[in-house]
């Protein structure tokens, strides 16, 4: 089963880093993200890939060039700087030709979700769309007031927080009548408009999770993989 990283963001957030290359080859722990998310897949026996480059594309193209991963099938694809999620995938719809599921993911971030469960989830109910649901992180204490009396104090859990999409995702091929140009977000009208129909479903992961969008993340991100928190069971 093909899967397909989308790696062509600004990442504008984290602009320590990119502004040398781009988010999925920031090393995290002297590793390319996108290996770690790589690496992940084919533990689950996952080893076609189809990474579509944008921003800095050619800093990515030159690494695999000089990088040997004989188990892995690789096809790297420009799919334009100035391109958004939707856009990107949709330049990919010919590459996907004659398939009808693969997984997508994006560049920026690592989880042991159980991949195999995920897609048997997918096949069960056999919608367009199937996202990977998660808690992120919480980030601060919780409070409860009265007046100026704190009533309650505890530190925050992740399960104070909202499910998310994880960016852990499988897709049917149907998915491209939704895409349009390359202005397209795929998080907008397209999963919008497949929630309105009932054609996307969520996996829930309660386990790791953990998205590389500043350089907090990225301190935390390594820490969890030093504490091997990553890896899937």
């Amino acid at each position: 089963m093909k899967v397909v990283i989308l790696a062509g963001g600004l990442g504008t957030r984290i602009s320590e880093y990119t502004k040398n290359v781009p988010k999925p080859m920031i090393e995290v722990n002297k590793v390319p993200i996108i290996i770690h998310i790589m690496e992940h897949f084919s533990r689950y026996n996952f080893k076609e890939f189809i990474i579509a480059t944008g921003y800095k594309g050619k800093v990515i193209q030159n690494y695999f060039k000089k990088k040997s991963y004989k188990n892995w099938k690789i096809n790297i694809i420009p799919t334009g700087k100035n391109v958004m999620t939707g856009g990107r995938l949709k330049k990919l719809e010919k590459k996907l030709k004659g398939i009808d599921n693969f997984f997508l993911t994006y560049g920026d971030g690592i989880s042991n979700i159980n991949l195999g469960k995920l897609l048997k989830f997918h096949n069960k109910h056999k919608r367009i769309a199937t996202i990977s649901a998660v808690r992120p992180p919480a980030r601060f204490g919780f409070i409860k007031l009265n007046q100026n009396k704190v009533r309650c104090f505890r530190e925050k859990s992740s399960l104070d927080e909202g499910w998310i999409n994880g960016g852990f995702m499988v897709l049917n091929k149907k998915i491209f009548k939704y895409l349009k140009g390359d202005e397209t977000y795929l998080e907008r009208y397209p999963l919008e408009k497949l929630s309105n129909n009932g054609q996307l479903y969520a996996f829930k992961h309660e386990g790791f999770w953990q998205c590389m969008d500043t350089l907090r993340d990225k301190v935390i991100l390594e820490k969890n993989i030093r504490q091997k928190k990553h890896l899937g069971k």
